[in-house]
């Protein structure tokens, strides 16, 4: 058959297996392959890799609140888990893992909703600092060459009016997000329903496919582990941004530390968000000296925390390079919107179980996009198949 096959021009597909002798494929996962060029099977992967992106961006609105309530189950899991092997009934542990969840983004919304109310109300005390504020932009720019029309055009914005549009809309921004939000919460109910039974199924999953399951929890620890990290060091920016604030005279101070704490879950430049506001505030009640002030200690403090330390133990205890989060952060953002900032460390936990733990013949990637030695990281991917959680 094969003299035939090349007789005519085809190349014959020829299967190798491990020792048979006959040809036959042999039945391990891996053991045959198809004579099909590596660059054509690169090529292939990159296209549905393109593929998959586009879909997740067409359905980014839908799986973002998705992958967020997924997040937000496995988090909080093991509270169900322990009350289960404390001798609660399974519908305490999942009322009490669906009341935590809802208090903790209760508590969240509600926060953030009445200090945003708060901040509107104090905006148009700033009318006659933004005004001077903009006489002296357009004279400055008067002053380097710019005609008085063209400067005036370009200090338009500065204006009591502009800020508060640009909150109001921020405002409405979340308020129009009630609607996902009925959608987070009710996918939520029934993912933290379904989290009180699920390390029994994975159990029993384990024993016909091990490598899967062991990937699965293997992103369940990784994910746990980032944002009690990010949970601890956001407390700590938080209280140092809130008495740094309140010592500078910065109106609303609590509000922009609980910027800061939320900030925090964005790798590597949340502490860039979170410094816009309380600079800008900075700028109007005490000129460019406060503002500077504000900014220096925020570089001092956040940047040395979030862009220096935090990384660093997030790295090693999620096993992600600085460099891979980052690219993280840029990606996942491009793809789900600002949710995915959020969620870039614990999507490409994800991403990398299923695509590069979940298969022996692709963990060496695992060298190339992670932290620390790769004998603990195989450990750490092991270890969890035969101690369910």
């Amino acid at each position: 058959m094969g003299r035939n096959a090349m007789r005519y021009g085809r190349p014959a597909l020829r299967v190798r297996g491990h020792g048979n002798g006959a040809g036959r494929p042999a039945t391990g996962v891996g053991d045959s392959t198809i004579g099909l060029p590596r660059g054509l099977i690169v090529l292939l992967g990159l296209a549905g890799a393109v593929v998959a992106v586009a879909g997740l961006r067409i359905f980014a609105e839908i799986l973002a609140p998705v992958l967020l309530a997924l997040m937000l189950t496995v988090t909080a899991s093991p509270l169900g888990t322990w009350l289960i092997r404390r001798g609660a009934p399974a519908w305490v542990a999942a009322a009490a893992l669906v009341g935590t969840v809802y208090l903790v983004l209760a508590t969240l919304g509600v926060a953030l909703a009445a200090s945003i109310t708060r901040l509107l109300a104090l905006l148009p005390q700033y009318q006659s600092q933004l005004a001077d504020l903009r006489a002296d932009a357009s004279r400055a720019l008067t002053g380097l060459g710019v005609d008085a029309q063209r400067a005036g055009d370009l200090t338009g914005p500065i204006q009591s009016g502009a800020v508060t549009d640009l909150v109001q809309g921020l405002l409405g921004g979340l308020l129009a997000t009630a609607s996902n939000a009925f959608f987070l919460l009710a996918v939520l109910l029934f993912l933290c329903l379904d989290a009180v039974s699920f390390p029994a199924r994975l159990s029993r999953a384990a024993l016909q496919r091990p490598e899967v399951v062991g990937a699965l929890r293997s992103f369940a620890g990784g994910t746990r582990r980032y944002l009690l990290v990010s949970t601890i060091f956001g407390i700590i920016v938080a209280v140092t941004d809130t008495l740094v604030l309140w010592a500078l005279d910065i109106p609303l101070p609590l509000l922009w530390g609980l910027l800061s704490f939320i900030t925090n879950y964005i790798p590597n430049i949340g502490f860039v968000v979170g410094l816009v506001p309380p600079a800008l505030l900075g700028l109007l009640e005490g000129g460019a000296q406060l503002m500077t002030t504000v900014i220096g200690l925020y570089c001092v403090v956040n940047f040395v925390i979030q862009s220096v330390i935090q990384p660093k133990v997030v790295g090693d205890a999620v096993g992600l390079s600085a460099t891979a989060s980052f690219l993280s952060l840029v990606f996942w953002t491009w793809v789900l919107g600002p949710l995915g900032a959020l969620l870039a460390i614990p999507l490409s936990l994800l991403t990398k179980g299923l695509l590069v733990d979940i298969d022996p013949r692709t963990r060496w990637i695992d060298s190339l996009i992670c932290a620390g030695p790769a004998g603990d990281r195989r450990r750490v991917a092991r270890a969890p198949v035969t101690e369910p959680r």
